[in-house]
């Protein structure tokens, strides 16, 4: 049964929907900038992770918890987000710790890696760069994350994805940067990735 959890931040509340699993693990996810935690793909990567025994957690950032749609900078996301992987680590210390997002959701989570002390990165259409401006390129986030990294991004995706490098598996599917256009080729790719994290 899902339960909601307010969480202080250092920039106001956040809000965790809480599914609880059978304690094989955690994946806490984010949502894009504009979006919330209701995204087709987000509600398709829990339900995975629900399935193979993972506790869940999707992660509202203070700014939608306020009821604002602009997005913070930055910097307030990544606080914001530490702050919440902390507060669930007191709920739900099992193993691994698995962390991600939809588009913005999945910076957040690819900066905030080493901080929270995450196990790998679930980066649903991750925004490699603005529409049409590839010069201004978001790789080093996600070129710094030294865990496991699964992308999911769509063949269409005009924020354009990352290549496949060491410890990252890219998988494209059809449709946009929505990822609504295939979600059960969506699933597929999480929950191969999951149960790969579980085995270790």
């Amino acid at each position: 049964m899902t339960r909601t959890r307010e969480v202080d931040t250092p920039h106001g509340p956040a809000r965790v929907h809480l599914l609880p699993g059978d304690g094989r693990g955690v994946l806490l996810i984010g949502h894009g900038a504009g979006g919330g935690v209701s995204a087709p793909d987000i509600v398709a990567a829990a339900g995975v992770a629900g399935a193979v025994g993972l506790h869940v957690g999707l992660v509202e950032q203070p700014y939608r918890v306020a009821g604002r749609r602009a997005p913070a900078p930055a910097t307030q996301l990544d606080a914001a987000w530490t702050a919440v992987c902390a507060d669930v680590r007191t709920l739900w210390d099992d193993r691994p710790f698995l962390v991600g997002g939809r588009s913005s959701g999945a910076r957040v989570a690819c900066r905030t890696a080493a901080a929270t002390g995450a196990d790998g990165v679930l980066c649903l259409a991750f925004p490699e760069h603005p529409p049409g401006k590839p010069e201004k390129t978001r790789a080093p986030e996600i070129d710094a994350v030294t865990v496991p990294v699964l992308v999911v991004q769509g063949e269409r995706d005009p924020f354009g994805r990352p290549g496949p490098a060491p410890g990252r598996e890219v998988v494209v599917i059809r449709g946009d940067h929505s990822l609504k256009s295939d979600v059960n080729g969506l699933r597929e790719a999480v929950q191969s990735w999951l149960e790969a994290r579980l085995r270790r």
